[in-house]
């Protein structure tokens, strides 16, 4: 047993998130939003992929880069964070959440797998950024890794929330066809931090080549330009 390991990446995936603001809180809640993982070289191998086509979806390992890089600059994390859907001024024991700032500052992702393409993996539903390190992936087993009856903890009362979203067409067909209904899903679970309510706030995401600007009042979202 040794204390210490050193793991390198193995792949790093593709998605329309360039800036963590309105990335989804966990994965498949969006399940239109499409990415690609493409393997480093050593690990792009199609031998490693044999079979893989048979599972609908798989677990990804991987590091949440940014807290990674915080972490190496001296930042240390702590026992306690404050999850932003308990409007960011209740702590919780990080091990009770699913916060980026843990220890290792590593993320656990069920994704579906959509096909196999040049070696690369078409997955939907992700909640990573755009050039995320994935460490490792797993086929997901419904047999032993679907548990329904089991407890939520404080999620069970903020896991049915969301936003109506009102988007003129005029503004929506800016993006293109298949990646309207994924922004509608972004946007439908609410990407502000759980402490901000001022309903003249304007409010930018960043959604892979467009910039969407937005305001909630109340609980309706309304995209005020797409860009």
């Amino acid at each position: 047993m040794t204390d210490g390991y050193t793991i390198h990446p193995i792949a790093h995936i593709r998605t329309d998130f360039h800036d963590k603001f309105g990335i989804p809180r966990q994965s498949g809640l969006v399940p239109e939003l499409t990415a690609r993982i493409v393997f480093e070289p050593d690990y792009r191998d199609p031998n490693a992929l044999v079979g893989l086509e048979g599972y609908s979806h798989l677990w990804l390992i991987w590091q949440f880069s940014t807290v990674a890089a915080e972490y190496a600059a001296g930042k240390k994390w702590r026992p306690t964070v404050r999850p932003p859907r308990l409007g960011g001024n209740v702590r919780r024991g990080v091990f009770s959440t699913r916060s980026p700032y843990r220890p290792n500052a590593l993320g656990l992702s069920c994704v579906e797998l959509a096909g196999i393409e040049n070696g690369d993996l078409l997955v939907k539903g992700a909640d990573l950024l755009d050039g995320t390190p994935i460490f490792d992936i797993k086929p997901y087993l419904p047999y032993v890794d679907a548990h329904p009856e089991a407890r939520g903890g404080f999620t069970e009362k903020t896991a049915g929330y969301a936003l109506e979203v009102n988007c003129p067409p005029a503004l929506l067909d800016k993006l293109p066809k298949e990646k309207q209904a994924a922004l509608l899903g972004v946007l439908k679970n609410d990407p502000r931090p759980g402490y901000q309510h001022d309903p003249d706030r304007v409010y930018t995401l960043d959604f892979g080549e467009n910039r969407v600007r937005f305001t909630v009042a109340e609980n309706t979202l309304t995209v005020r330009e797409i860009l």
